[in-house]
């Protein structure tokens, strides 16, 4: 049997941390190494208990959890990120993403869905459901002031025409079969070429990639892909 998956608690409300404990403690495959009351201690932890998976409220005293994620990822640590929030369209949620974390979850998330997120992100993919994603991303771009076009990123000389084709179906919410399904592709090519994409650019996950094309301009809520 697999090592279980380690997942470290970062919440400033002690009830909320013992529902998640409870959920997640009742699964034979997961491990709660340890609890944290805001986000300077849960990067100390991150460090120390070095967890698969944190589980991160973005507002808690002394250091909330967007600075924590920031400093969690730059530090080079391998611990993925849920990012938890009270509203889906949060600019908390948006700014958890951008400092690196892999995924987003509302705190009244259903116990099924909860393990679900933790399963599938601490494997190494990225578990945002796609659309929310997108509606987020969207819902920011639109409220942040019109700015100069930046210029087009070197690295995306590195993509083939079929990778920049994946990019955007990416940066459109559209799961891999979906994928699969819109290019005639088999799940397994299309899971070559998003890993292919994400190396090329330098990227964490797929939900890295989804803010890197809005944030590059390559899609634009009104305008849709820009290649």
């Amino acid at each position: 049997m697999s090592e279980p998956i380690r997942v470290l608690l970062v919440d400033d409300q002690p009830l909320l941390r013992m529902g998640f404990r409870l959920i997640l403690e009742g699964e034979e495959d997961m491990h709660i190494v340890g609890e944290a009351s805001d986000g300077a201690e849960g990067v100390r932890l991150t460090e120390r208990l070095k967890p698969d998976v944190v589980l991160m409220d973005v507002r808690m005293p002394t250091m909330d959890g967007i600075e924590a994620t920031r400093r969690i990822t730059d530090s080079g640590s391998c611990a993925r990120i849920i990012i938890l929030t009270t509203f889906d369209l949060d600019e908390y949620a948006f700014a958890g993403l951008r400092a690196g974390a892999s995924a987003f979850l509302l705190k009244d998330v259903a116990p099924n869905e909860l393990v679900h997120a933790v399963r599938v992100v601490a494997s190494g993919d990225a578990v945002v459901a796609p659309r929310v994603t997108q509606r987020l991303l969207e819902e920011y771009v639109r409220s942040q002031p019109s700015a100069p076009k930046t210029p087009r990123d070197p690295l995306l000389q590195d993509l083939t025409p079929r990778e920049l084709e994946v990019l955007g179906a990416i940066a459109e919410g559209l799961s891999n079969a979906e994928l699969a399904h819109r290019f005639f592709l088999s799940e397994a090519t299309v899971k070559t070429h998003v890993r292919r994409i994400l190396t090329k650019l330098h990227l964490r996950d797929r939900v890295q990639a989804v803010v890197y094309a809005y944030e590059t301009g390559l899609v634009t809520p009104s305008q849709g892909l820009d290649f």
